[in-house]
């Protein structure tokens, strides 16, 4: 008997603001601190979206968006704030409790 597998890939289950949110709290509740970690979930949420789409929509070119969003990549601060605004994410600040 022949069992199909596929690897899994989060962005297909990312279909709602609501799925998206759920997951960013996820990835900062397992991450931590760990910037790579939040980069990699900016890149499952950009694939989950249209990733041309969101390159036009914060001023990069597509290569440049994958490439900041890729494992080696390591975006600035402002490129990460300029893919998070182009997504409808705000980036906000707390006091620690």
């Amino acid at each position: 008997m022949n069992v199909k597998l596929s690897r899994w890939d989060s962005a297909e289950y990312l279909k709602t603001d609501e799925d998206i949110q759920a997951y960013l709290e996820a990835v900062l509740e397992e991450g931590g601190d760990d910037p790579a970690f939040i980069v990699h979930a900016l890149g499952v949420i950009a694939r989950a979206k249209n990733m041309s789409q969101l390159a036009r929509d914060a001023g990069l070119s597509r290569e440049g968006l994958y490439k900041a969003l890729s494992e080696e990549g390591n975006p600035t601060f402002s490129t990460v704030t300029k893919i998070a605004k182009a997504l409808g994410l705000q980036i906000k600040f707390e006091t620690a409790a």
